[in-house]
């Protein structure tokens, strides 16, 4: 018998190849992994023995999302297409990694997952094991003509299910699809696929609408060391008043809190259009609480603690970091040079930041770090500090040198025209 690892989530599509694989003499193992979403595990497993699995594997794997995948993407300012945080493009490499750790534990000569051949996950999947396995056999059924033959879409699949008498809660129309991990939970097809339409309110499940966001802000000090996470700090009151009321320091109990608050206070909504790696442009509405008030805190950190022009090169590969995560290609040369570069950037980025959660805002209310920058002497406007002003005489007049050339070649080239066009004129009299 041929043994392959599917990565199973129990959903529609999932629970119809698990079968068909069956049907085409694979022994599959399911591997279902926890990364935040909201499921009952112990139930998905259940049903995928009753479809057939030969063995399932539950592993979670939250803990090792954040802090391997989640922080180091927010550490390198990863927004893509200067909106997006990401989210299901940082769980997809992590899910695939443990993939093919549980196709080699089970002796399993191939891996298989259900991502459809419009879509980004196909390629995140496919890379990750092509980077990790190279010899390891790829089955990706949407891909596969004579599974395209037989399932044209959700009605052949939802027929099939009844046929095999496969438990699944799918009905044949979707107002759209999600997709949840610790990071955010994404929206996307159905009604959505009209950029027009305005989502349902009743649609989001992690966030609060800002309109119905408690009425008082929340405070926080967010505490970081070396541009990672490192403390949550909750505060109450103000000014001299301000006390602690809770603290917490491990990386998952940190971010599940983060993603609370945020979702309390209607923090991380977004509703983009965006290109697909494949060349597609499609809509996707996201909530990303957590996610959103580390970006802004950190951001907010590397102003005072990280060098100029180390921050301005950082920046500048940040996109390309960002669409490397997008496109698949967490494993990969160009990731690991992007990644090296990022840890020396990153490193000796310490301190806290406070931020107030209030109606969907994320505002930054002060900073400290001991690796500082911030002269406060030499900044000030009252105090000499050890610049010397008319040192300033200099620089300016050595940075407007190219300025000045520049207008005088502008000047030569007007004149220069215009002597020209007096000349094809032509005198007086003459024919121009």
């Amino acid at each position: 018998m041929k043994k392959v690892v599917l990565a199973y989530s129990g959903g529609l599509d999932t629970a119809c190849i698990l079968k068909w694989l069956t049907e085409k003499g694979w022994e599959v193992v399911a591997f279902i992994a926890d990364v935040g979403q909201k499921e009952d595990f112990d139930r998905v497993a259940r049903r995928a023995q009753a479809n057939g699995a030969v063995e399932v594997v539950v592993e979670d794997l939250r803990e090792e999302l954040v802090t391997d995948f989640v922080f180091p993407a927010i550490a390198g300012n990863a927004v893509y297409e200067n909106r997006y945080l990401l989210g299901t493009s940082l769980a997809r490499p992590l899910i695939a990694q443990r993939q093919i750790a549980v196709a080699r534990a089970t002796g399993a000569r191939a891996v298989a997952h259900g991502a459809t051949g419009k879509g980004n996950d196909q390629v995140r999947f496919e890379m990750a094991f092509a980077a990790l396995a190279p010899r390891m056999q790829v089955i990706s059924p949407w891909k596969d003509a004579e599974f395209l033959s037989r399932f044209e879409g959700r009605s052949d699949l939802l027929r099939y299910a009844r046929e095999h008498g496969i438990e699944v809660e799918a009905t044949v129309e979707k107002p759209y699809s999600t997709d949840e991990n610790l990071m955010h939970k994404s929206y996307e097809a159905g009604v959505l696929e009209d950029p027009w339409h305005t989502p349902d309110p009743t649609m989001y499940t992690l966030t609060r609408s800002p309109w119905d966001a408690p009425d008082r802000p929340v405070r926080l000090d967010l505490h970081f060391k070396d541009a990672m996470p490192a403390r949550l700090v909750e505060l109450e009151g103000e000014g001299e008043e301000t006390r602690e009321t809770r603290t917490l320091e491990t990386p998952l109990e940190l971010f599940l809190r983060l993603n609370r608050l945020g979702g309390e206070h209607g923090v991380g909504r977004i509703d983009i259009v965006e290109n697909r790696f494949v060349g597609i442009k499609s809509r996707g509405v996201y909530e990303t609480p957590g996610g959103t008030i580390l970006h802004a805190a950190l951001r907010d950190l590397e102003g005072i603690a990280m060098d100029r022009e180390v921050l301005r090169m950082r920046d500048s590969l940040s996109p390309k970091f960002a669409e490397l995560i997008y496109d698949g290609f967490w494993f990969s040369p160009e990731m690991d040079f992007i990644r090296a570069a990022f840890a020396q950037a990153e490193s000796l980025i310490d301190g806290h930041v406070r931020v107030e959660l209030y109606k969907g805002n994320v505002t930054v209310l002060g900073r400290e770090s001991p690796s500082s920058l911030y002269d406060r002497a030499l900044a000030s406007m009252d105090v000499e500090g050890g610049y010397d002003q008319t040192d300033a005489k200099g620089f300016i007049a050595i940075n407007g040198l190219r300025l000045r050339a520049h207008k005088v070649i502008l000047r030569g080239g007007a004149r220069r025209r215009a002597d020209e066009g007096r000349e094809a004129g032509g005198s007086e009299g003459e024919s121009p």
